[in-house]
């Protein structure tokens, strides 16, 4: 397997402010864990692309996109952060670190879509799922992974695509923005009643988004995926899988309350990847969404990397 990893130095300038949880560190942790378990050296490592204004417009409006730009842009030259909302802020750097995230989704897409490389992970921040086609939340500006699912089906033709979110929080951004595309199916669960308070009511008819309980562990998990998602992927026959990759759900990270591990972020992959090689030739582009422990993250992502690289 030829898995890629894609990340830009850019992605660790984007800050909002001392203690926030989404901070840089986030992205050293992954690194440094790449290193130690000695996996680093054999992944195919890529820098990421700035994505185009005309990307981000094919999912967000042209307003959104303008409030991110100027107020990160009206800060350079300064050690200044605008709130676009209490959870949410821009600094001189956030701009270009957006545009490298959304970038590193398209390029991964584009290279994967050509047999260039078998699957990829795209290490990047700002994170996307919670941001709506009009507004950034939820500590995310652009929505990484729906950029990269619309460009795989209006740019390469794709028929089916399928997005797989196993972060703790629903993906209201990424739901809102598919609702009514049934050419997209989306599976997810994500703990309630919690941060966004979404995901209970269906706002279409091809996502398929659970709720679990606080403290739900990885049989919890595992019985969902077998008894739920794996048939609908199944019925969707996605041509390929986009992941939205956050590992809150673990154990020790107290941004949420539930119980996943390191082996149940390897039993999710191998499920992604045997859908992958069934229905979208292995296809699979997966984007880092939240991870706030940072040995956690970093721990996880290797989990999740081994299985892509087929190194587990």
């Amino acid at each position: 397997m030829t898995t890629a990893f894609y990340t830009h130095p850019d992605c660790k300038l984007h800050d909002m402010g001392p203690g926030h949880p989404e901070s840089p560190a986030r992205l050293q942790a992954i690194e440094d864990q790449l290193i130690a378990s000695r996996i680093d050296q054999l992944l195919d490592h890529r820098t990421a692309p700035l994505a185009l204004e005309d990307d981000l417009a094919r999912v967000h409006s042209t307003a959104m996109i303008a409030r991110v730009r100027e107020h990160s842009l009206a800060l350079a030259g300064t050690a200044g952060i605008y709130p676009l909302d209490p959870d949410t802020s821009v600094n001189a750097h956030s701009w270009q670190a957006a545009l490298r995230a959304a970038g590193a989704a398209l390029a991964a897409t584009d290279a994967v879509i050509a047999g260039d490389i078998d699957n990829a992970f795209c290490a990047v921040r700002p994170p996307g799922h919670h941001a709506t086609a009009h507004t950034p939340m939820g500590f995310c500006l652009f929505n990484n992974v729906a950029l990269a699912a619309r460009h795989a089906l209006e740019v390469h033709g794709l028929e089916r695509v399928a997005i797989v979110d196993f972060d703790v929080h629903h993906g209201n951004g990424t739901e809102q923005i598919f609702a009514h595309d049934p050419r997209v199916l989306m599976v997810s669960f994500f703990q309630h009643p919690f941060y966004p308070f979404s995901g209970t009511e269906p706002e279409g008819s091809h996502a398929l988004n659970i709720p679990v309980s606080a403290y739900s562990d990885g049989s919890v998990v595992r019985q969902l995926v077998t008894e739920q998602w794996l048939p609908a992927l199944e019925a969707h026959r996605p041509q390929m899988i986009f992941v939205s990759a956050g590992f809150d759900a673990h154990r020790e990270d107290d941004m949420a309350q539930m119980g996943l591990v390191e082996a149940d972020y390897t039993w999710l992959t191998r499920q992604i990847m045997q859908v992958a090689a069934q229905h979208a030739q292995g296809r699979i582009v997966s984007c880092l969404e939240g991870g706030y422990n940072l040995s956690a993250l970093g721990r996880s992502v290797v989990a999740h990397m081994k299985v892509l690289a087929d190194l587990e």
